[in-house]
């Protein structure tokens, strides 16, 4: 059955498929009507997520194995509930020796039937960078020896790693020289430093951890995926969300096969697999039609959501308080591109050869092109493009109208960088591309595939993991899929987006918390209403920047910023302060070192990290940091209407408009998390089960309000059209409404934006001559949000349950 409503669980060794299953009493009383689980198959030992997959054909039994799984999925399906699960097709985990098709292909190399699973350049020995300095220094020191494991002869590295030793070694394992043993095998031990300049095989971003798979092999994609399609037919599940799909050589090929494949899977109960996809958009870039999918797994939703609970107004100030206090840029471009030249140079520069590569191979198998065009030029050309590349990748033959304007936007981005006399090259790039030449067609395909998969990464590398990091504006909108170039989406835009939604993708998932977010959904809401009163946050500002001068000395005034938009944005109850400086130090630890500016992962600096963090304790709960938190805690109280109507607001229109709605572990109760781990903290459920009972819970209230009217109002939510309402008067630009038809069955809904500036001190909001133009006749808003920023009413005609 297609989702009414799924709640997310972050299975781990702690949380097994019990936990959940005792929970499901909460969840069906709550409303949710499927349990969408992270990843279920083998996975690393004491892996706390599920994306490292070792064995996709088992159930991890860390989580409860085939059994646990087997009774939580029978248990929601006697509840009328089902199973979704997060599964991951592009990589696999490969550290700490438990991955044995990993482990087959080092012992057998080529030759080995798992050789075809990975994505590996077989022109040389496979690179494993596991080793701290150079292999001479490792083996000078000893730290290299051979054991034996059931007979069969190991390297083991550092007593930890361990290697498995062709068959044909096995004999004189203990007799050759380590060095000449080495020299033997399928692989060459490494040190780390040289992973991102001489991997030979693909690996997940920059994670030597997790290397990538070769799904488009129909071999390889019947195997990793034979689990899925028989708990399919079992009826133990309902469907997928597919994890990073744009990683995979051919996206658009990989989604309908899975959709025929799940299509050709018959069920007693007549379902249709629900299919959704970790698809991060560009900029005003659409989800493809032709898919075979139901959408994305919702971080547009997230970042469509977000922005629109931003004012305009905020833009340009916020903007020059960052530039004026950071001495950086007050725009994001400028950060993107100097992220992505980072990036490309110091984490992919092996990546980037073997592109280049390909591409000299596709150049010299056009006689027309002959002495036209050299290697280095091709390399210019091709760094280039990947500067300004608009979106993750193009997807090639399937998708002309989406690929053409996206190599559109690349010509005309790339312009400026284009060395003098080299136009050409960029446009041959391109046009390869577009699929277009009369190049060796297997050498075309060889190199447009290593250009999509590596735009994909060096986008998400360069700009989630290192411009967030350096741009601090509002960091409400640096998260997973947003454009920190835009502070707020108007009224009318967000309609459009909707509306869109109701025709094209009427079930993809609606999120706005999930264990990739780098704030909770609380945070961001919270720190959007600075962009509201962006003359009294600077005022803020300015007396926190005198009270702590002390304090901040040698701490960059740019990371002092963002430590307080942090401290700011997930301050907790009083009751949850004990952690709170434990939490942001280590969220401060991860963003020092994501920005690659004064530290890094590769070369931490400790002194730094260590005055940022005791700049932290002070401002938390030092007794120097009080002037500090005087300030904070007045400002808080003259917010707090304003963020609960946030929250209040981005719930509603999560449960409203046209998607599946899903609510991320524990995001019931105000969501003030951090960045991962930090967003996989433990959830205290017996507390959310006692609200859920007692009531009193604004949120949970709200959330159980609107997951009730699903239930009973089902093909009004789920196939009803979208419809913006007109709105008059002063306040006309602080109203979202909407009505939703299904039939004669009505939902209406009216909801507050930014409502900072029109509320007094106690949080009451003039409205003056505000109204809705509903269908029945307008209504003036000050009578309709009354008691709160969320008002809906539900007509049901004859559409019930």
């Amino acid at each position: 059955m297609t989702p009414r409503a799924t709640y997310r669980f972050q299975f781990h060794k702690d949380f097994p498929f019990g936990r959940a299953e005792a929970l499901l009493p909460y969840l069906d009383r709550l409303g949710i009507s499927h349990v969408y689980a992270s990843p279920i198959t083998t996975a690393t030992a004491g892996s706390m997520h599920g994306y490292d997959v070792i064995d996709p054909t088992r159930i991890n039994p860390e989580l409860g194995g085939e059994d646990g799984f087997r009774s939580l999925a029978l248990a929601a399906r006697a509840r009328g509930m089902g199973v979704i699960i997060d599964i991951v097709p592009n990589h696999m985990g490969v550290a700490g020796g438990g991955n044995e098709w990993w482990n087959d292909m080092l012992r057998a190399g080529p030759d080995s039937r798992y050789a075809r699973f990975f994505d590996i350049d077989w022109s040389q020995r496979l690179v494993l960078p596991i080793l701290g300095d150079p292999l001479s220094h490792v083996l000078a020191e000893g730290q290299i020896t051979v054991e034996r494991t059931d007979g069969r002869a190991e390297v083991v590295a550092y007593g930890e790693h361990r290697l498995p030793i062709r068959d044909a070694d096995q004999d004189e394992a203990e007799i050759l020289s380590i060095a000449e043993l080495l020299d033997r095998q399928h692989y060459r031990l490494a040190s780390w430093r040289v992973s991102n300049d001489e991997l030979n095989w693909r690996r997940f971003f920059t994670i030597n951890e997790l290397a990538g798979l070769r799904v488009e092999d129909d071999a390889v994609f019947e195997e990793t995926h034979a689990l899925y399609f028989r708990l399919y037919a079992e009826g133990l599940i309902d469907g997928v969300r597919i994890d990073h799909i744009d990683g995979l050589t051919d996206p658009i090929g990989y989604g309908r096969k899975l959709r025929a494949r799940f299509d050709a899977i018959p069920r007693d109960d007549g379902n249709r697999a629900y299919i959704v996809v970790e698809k991060i958009l560009g900029a005003d870039e659409e989800m493809g039609r032709g898919w075979g999918v139901d959408g994305t797994s919702g971080y547009d939703f997230m970042e469509e959501v977000a922005a629109l609970l931003h004012a305009p107004e905020g833009t340009r100030p916020l903007a020059e308080l960052w530039a004026q206090l950071s001495g950086r840029t007050a725009d994001f471009a400028p950060e993107e591109l100097q992220a992505r030249q980072d990036l490309l140079a110091w984490q992919f520069a092996g990546q980037l050869d073997g592109c280049m590569a390909a591409f000299a191979a596709l150049t010299a198998s056009d006689p027309a092109l002959e002495g036209a065009i050299t290697t280095a030029m091709l390399r210019r050309a091709i760094e280039r493009l990947l500067w300004v590349f608009p979106v993750y990748r193009t997807y090639g033959p399937d998708a002309p109208a989406t690929d053409a304007e996206v190599r559109g936007q690349a010509r005309s981005r790339v312009e400026h960088f284009i060395p003098p006399g080299e136009t050409f090259v960029v446009d041959q790039i391109l046009a390869w591309l577009a699929g277009e030449g009369d190049a060796d067609r297997a050498l075309l395909a060889e190199a447009v595939r290593r250009f999509q998969q590596l735009s994909a990464p060096i986008a998400a590398k360069a700009v989630e993991d290192t411009a967030f990091y350096r741009h601090g504006v509002l960091l409400s909108r640096n998260d997973v899929g947003f454009d920190a170039g835009r502070m707020s989406l108007p009224i009318a835009a967000f309609h459009d987006r909707m509306s869109g939604r109701a025709k094209t993708f009427p079930h993809a998932m609606l999120t706005t918390a999930t264990h990739d977010h780098k704030r909770g959904e609380d945070v961001r809401a919270r720190l959007a209403v600075l962009s509201a009163i962006p003359d009294d946050w600077r005022i803020a500002v300015e007396g926190w920047r005198q009270d702590t001068l002390a304090l901040s000395e040698g701490v960059d005034p740019a990371d002092w910023y963002m430590l307080v938009q942090t401290l700011i944005g997930a301050w907790p109850r009083p009751e949850d302060l004990g952690d709170f400086a434990e939490r942001v130090t280590a969220w401060q630890e991860k963003a020092l070192r994501e920005a690659k500016l004064r530290s890094s992962w590769e070369a931490p600096d400790e002194d730094y990290e260590g005055r940022c963090n005791a700049l932290a304790e002070a401002l938390i709960d030092g007794a120097e940091g009080e002037p500090f938190r005087a300030r904070l805690h007045d400002l808080l109280r003259r917010i707090a209407p304003a963020a609960s109507a946030n929250s209040l607001v981005q719930l509603a229109l999560r449960y409203t408009v046209p998607g599946i709605p899903d609510c991320y572990q524990g995001t019931e109760f105000a969501d003030l998390s951090l960045v991962d781990p930090d967003n996989r903290r433990p959830v205290d459920y017996p507390a959310r089960e006692r609200a859920l009972a007692e009531g009193g819970c604004p949120k949970l209230d709200l959330l159980a309000g609107f997951l009730d009217a699903r239930r009973r109002y089902l093909a009004l939510f789920a196939e009803g059209d979208y419809r913006p309402l007109p709105v008059k008067g002063h306040g006309r630009d602080r109203v979202i409404a909407f009505e939703r038809r299904h039939g004669d069955a009505v939902l209406t809904c009216v909801m507050g934006l930014r409502l900072a500036p029109l509320m007094d001190a106690q949080g009451q909001v003039d409205w003056r001559d505000t109204a809705v133009m509903l269908a029945d006749g307008s209504r003036l808003v000050a009578d309709l949000l009354a008691d709160g920023p969320v008002w809906y009413d539900v007509r049901p005609g004859t559409d019930k349950g």
